[in-house]
């Protein structure tokens, strides 16, 4: 049970982490001070995503199919806990 667990964590953790990194290489493309504030500012990211919705849309709404699979691997995790 705690492999699956881990899987399903892994899965959720690469697929926030690449898409991400989208919208991180989309923050340095626009501007180096928007890439370099998304890396040490915190919310800055968030801030850029809510200016530039057109063009971070696409990357910030697949990260969120990630969710799933953490909530489902910290689940499964806790179960075999028990």
């Amino acid at each position: 049970m705690e492999s699956i667990a881990g899987i399903f964590l892994f899965i959720g953790f690469v697929i926030c982490l690449v898409y991400g990194i989208r919208i991180l290489i989309i923050a340095f493309q626009k501007s180096i001070l928007w890439g370099l504030a998304s890396l040490f500012i915190p919310f800055a990211q968030l801030v850029f995503i809510i200016l530039y919705w057109s063009e971070t849309k696409s990357p910030f709404l697949r990260s969120l199919l990630g969710i799933p699979f953490l909530l489902v691997g910290l689940w499964l995790s806790e179960a075999g806990m028990m």
